[in-house]
């Protein structure tokens, strides 16, 4: 089974972003006791460290993609994500 590549888009002091990075962590922490999740790599990056993140994304961070493709924004959802991954 392949690895799911989340990544988390965010900046620095952004409350919302740290709400988001704590239920993604929350979720992953979850999966790893299920046996039928798929292994998880996550990444952030921050629109402060690079620029088309920057113009792409500064209206709608946080923002988590699963496999390169926008999952949300704003607000993360714990079980769209856990539901997200589970059919990964």
């Amino acid at each position: 089974m392949a690895t799911v590549q989340l990544t988390l888009v965010g900046k620095p002091g952004c409350h919302l972003c740290d709400d988001a990075r704590t239920i993604v962590l929350g979720v992953l922490d979850e999966l790893r006791s299920d046996p039928s999740a798929p292994a998880t790599a996550l990444e952030e990056l921050s629109i402060l460290d690079d620029e088309q993140l920057h113009e792409r994304y500064v209206e709608e961070i946080p923002v988590l993609l699963i496999d390169g493709r926008v999952h949300n924004y704003w607000r993360i959802d714990p079980d769209r994500l856990r539901s997200a991954l589970l059919t990964a």
